[in-house]
């Protein structure tokens, strides 16, 4: 049965997700990001790490349906939608490192204030110019 893989096969044992979500975990988000989560990691957070690794860097962003640059847009839009801003910044740089100029980041912003609101649409927009000020892309 086709789960919705494009007829790929995407199932992987653990190590290998774990293994792959790292590198494209450290690929979007930076080295330094990534090193900064690792050394945080306790007994109580390790588990979520694996999981976030696993799963979400590992089965989601390598599965070949979407390019880096278009998942990072929908990341971008779901953030705005719930609020998440302190995970917006972090994805504004990764936007940028896949590609992203500030004007396509604008561009998903503004989008964003017609489904998700004017005023989260105005918050994305403040998190963005301080993140994009901070790595010279604005």
């Amino acid at each position: 049965m086709d789960m919705g893989t494009g007829g790929t096969e995407h199932r992987l044992d653990d190590a290998t997700r774990y293994a792959g979500g790292m590198k494209v975990r450290r690929e979007v988000l930076g080295d330094a990001h990534v090193d900064r989560a690792e050394a945080r990691k306790t007994g109580f957070t390790e588990p979520f790490q694996d999981l976030i690794t696993r799963y979400a860097w590992g089965d989601i962003w390598t599965r070949p349906g979407l390019d880096r640059r278009t998942r990072s847009c929908m990341v971008l839009t779901a953030l705005v939608a719930k609020g998440h801003w302190e995970e917006l910044a972090m994805h504004v740089r990764a936007a940028v490192r896949n590609g992203l100029s500030a004007d396509e980041i604008q561009e998903v912003f503004l989008q964003a204030a017609i489904y998700c609101g004017v005023p989260a649409a105005n918050k994305a927009f403040a998190v963005a110019q301080q993140v994009l000020s901070e790595i010279g892309e604005v």
